[in-house]
């Protein structure tokens, strides 16, 4: 895989084809743990862990035991088995070495398993054909879109906490009109067609 092909999927994954801002896939972690910024950056790198571990391990396993057996309709079940051990070992991990973060994380640490960006970005994985290193790559900077998308997000949401604003918009409304106008400027780099 040249340098070019490596910059083009990296920033493609991370500002063309965003699953937050643009794919509108992983949205329960968003919403829900971007309140403070040290709780988002928790997410962010368990996000990023799972995304490419879960990348590499699928590929892997697409490869070697599904499409020789041709097993392919059996794809996303096997890719859910395979996230939801890996959320269990950063669970386990999280329990034992970060505890604060991980009951500041709450509910939201096993809905990793059931998080769609996660299962998306292996699927798409397989859509695009990509190789190891690309399917790799694609997993690990998907996951940095996460979480550049989280830690703005959460920033914002801090921020929004201390402004003045109308009574109507406080809480979640002016959180949900903060995501969509992040959307919009994500969606400007969807003119960026080198890295489609």
């Amino acid at each position: 895989m040249s340098f070019v092909k490596i910059v083009s999927l990296s920033l493609s994954a991370i500002l063309v084809e965003n699953f937050i801002f643009v794919r509108f896939l992983g949205i329960c972690p968003f919403l829900g743990v971007s309140k403070k910024t040290d709780t988002a950056v928790g997410m962010s790198l368990s996000v990023i862990f799972v995304m490419t571990v879960s990348s590499a391990a699928t590929y892997i396993v697409n490869r070697f035991v599904l499409v020789p057996f041709d097993l392919g309709y059996m794809r996303t079940v096997a890719f859910i088995l395979i996230i939801a051990s890996l959320v269990q070992f950063v669970e386990l991990f999280l329990m034992k070495s970060v505890p604060a973060l991980f009951h500041a994380l709450g509910i939201y640490l096993p809905l990793i398993t059931t998080n769609c960006a996660v299962l998306g970005v292996a699927l798409l994985n397989v859509k695009k054909e990509l190789d190891f290193l690309g399917s790799v790559i694609n997993g690990f900077m998907s996951g940095v879109g996460f979480a550049i998308a989280m830690i703005i997000f959460s920033s914002i949401r801090e921020h929004l906490e201390e402004s003045d604003h109308p009574k109507a918009f406080e809480g979640f409304p002016i959180a949900l009109i903060s995501a969509s106008l992040l959307s919009l400027a994500f969606m400007g780099f969807q003119g960026l067609s080198i890295f489609n």
